[in-house]
């Protein structure tokens, strides 16, 4: 087995400094990997059982530090929005007649929205697209509580009258 490569106290020194201001497990681990191994030495073998990693993982991690410097150890985003139909701007334009009304009380139907986008799209869409759109813009529904068609409120009036 070949011999590790060192680490300067300078990039140790920044080390300790990432592992104070890392915002996420993923990234405190990922900088534990390469801590360990330039202050306490340890091998890529320890250093999976302390973080709970594979081995070949950590050997990964530290190389590639090594390679590309800090840079490596920050975790970028991978989620994101790839295969959006309309951009948000385009959704809030969309949006704004039926807003108009929502704020005048009148009751918005999906399926008129649901319309709305798949003329701007030009293609049939699941109604979860148009539901998912709404919770982005935040849309949410509210419906009045329910009540028996036949309720009678002079009935119920003198009920609490009468009763106990």
């Amino acid at each position: 087995m070949r011999r590790a490569r060192p680490i300067s106290g300078v990039v140790k020194e920044s080390l300790g400094r990432l592992l104070k201001e890392t915002r996420s497990k993923w990234e405190f681990q990922r900088v534990q990997c390469v801590w360990m191994r330039a202050e306490l030495g340890l091998g890529a073998e320890d250093i999976a059982k302390a973080v709970g990693w594979n081995p070949g993982y950590v050997g990964q991690v530290q190389a590639r530090f090594l390679r590309e410097g800090e840079t490596s150890l920050k975790l970028v985003g991978r989620g994101g929005r790839y295969h959006e139909n309309l951009s948000v701007e385009q959704e809030e334009k969309l949006l704004e007649p039926f807003l108009f009304g929502a704020q005048r009380g009148q009751i918005l139907v999906v399926t008129d929205i649901k319309a709305a986008y798949e003329a701007k799209v030009g293609r049939k869409v699941p109604k979860s697209t148009v539901y998912r759109m709404l919770e982005r813009h935040g849309w949410r529904k509210i419906a009045p509580r329910p009540h028996h068609p036949k309720t009678d409120p002079l009935a119920q009036e003198a009920f609490k009258k009468t009763s106990r």
